[in-house]
């Protein structure tokens, strides 16, 4: 009886510690110079990877993506990133399709406009079908809500929407990257729908909420009202991942793996740490530092 009381001990400590492991989520897509989407996925680093962005739709828009230098999209030019897609896939990574974004022209006027451009990214971009997939026929896990812009409405129609579409086989993941005071001004209603898988909340840029010379307080307060008050499954701590990268936030290496980190994996929310983006942290290499610590 003993080896076996001790066996049962040593896996449910396997699984306890396991449970407080962390992933890491990456933006790629804003600079041409940061590498394929495949090597993005190959480097090891990251569970998921925020495809950013569709910056225009709603309001009969026609939609269109914007990868920067990555591919023309009004050429048909990133239906090529089917391949890349299927491979981050194989390797068991969650591949969102961002919308919105810090720049671009999104606003939902209406439940039946959210009803359309759910219906639209279903079928260019979900398990839907089109003849115009802007990045060909590979699925993708998600969308990802990273609204800063446009109006407050209905984005929580959209989040239902989507929603829906799990009922057709394949889970349709939802994820969102509000700013982190709370809650947040645009997608706050949305999140409230219960209905977002991961939340990597934006530390950076948002000086009441965020690191700051040296001082985590205002960032453990901030992550301890999310992670009470947001009914997710999981949510994020998101960093800049390096200086350049932000206009303020930045949390140095060290600083996050001795401070930071310990003061915000006690929650069961705790999902890891979300980074902006590919291209940065391609410069400081800060995934690979962080990694086995998140």
């Amino acid at each position: 009886m003993a080896p076996k009381l001790a066996f049962s001990f040593s896996l449910v400590l396997m699984l306890v510690v396991g449970c407080k492991a962390g992933g890491v989520a990456i933006y790629w897509g804003q600079n041409g110079n940061e590498g394929t989407l495949a090597g993005t996925c190959a480097t090891g680093n990251y569970e998921f990877v925020n495809i950013a962005f569709l910056p225009t739709f709603g309001n009969g828009q026609t939609p269109m993506i914007n990868l920067a230098g990555h591919c023309d999209p009004y050429s048909k030019g990133c239906v090529g990133l089917s391949s890349d897609i299927k491979s981050c896939q194989a390797r068991g990574i969650k591949v969102m399709l961002s919308i919105g974004g810090g720049a671009g022209s999104y606003y939902l006027t209406s439940t039946e406009d959210a009803r359309q451009v759910a219906t639209y990214l279903w079928n260019n971009f979900l398990g839907g079908r089109s003849s115009s997939r802007p990045l060909g026929d590979a699925v993708l896990d998600g969308i990802d809500f990273d609204i800063e812009g446009g109006t407050t409405q209905h984005w929580d129609d959209l989040a239902r929407f989507l929603s829906a579409y799990s009922s057709r086989g394949k889970k349709v993941y939802l994820t969102a990257a509000p700013q982190c005071p709370f809650p947040d001004a645009w997608v706050g209603g949305a999140l409230n729908t219960g209905l977002f898988d991961y939340v990597w909340v934006q530390f950076y840029n948002n000086p009441p909420c965020q690191y700051s010379s040296g001082n985590i307080g205002n960032l453990k307060d901030a992550w301890k009202q999310w992670t009470s008050d947001m009914p997710a499954t999981k949510i994020f701590l998101g960093l800049p991942a390096a200086p350049a990268a932000a206009g303020s936030g930045f949390i140095p290496v060290n600083v996050l793996i001795s401070q930071v980190l310990p003061a915000i994996k006690g929650s069961g929310k705790y999902g890891g740490v979300m980074l902006w983006s590919k291209y940065y942290d391609d410069q400081t290499g800060y995934s690979s530092s962080i990694k086995s610590h998140v």
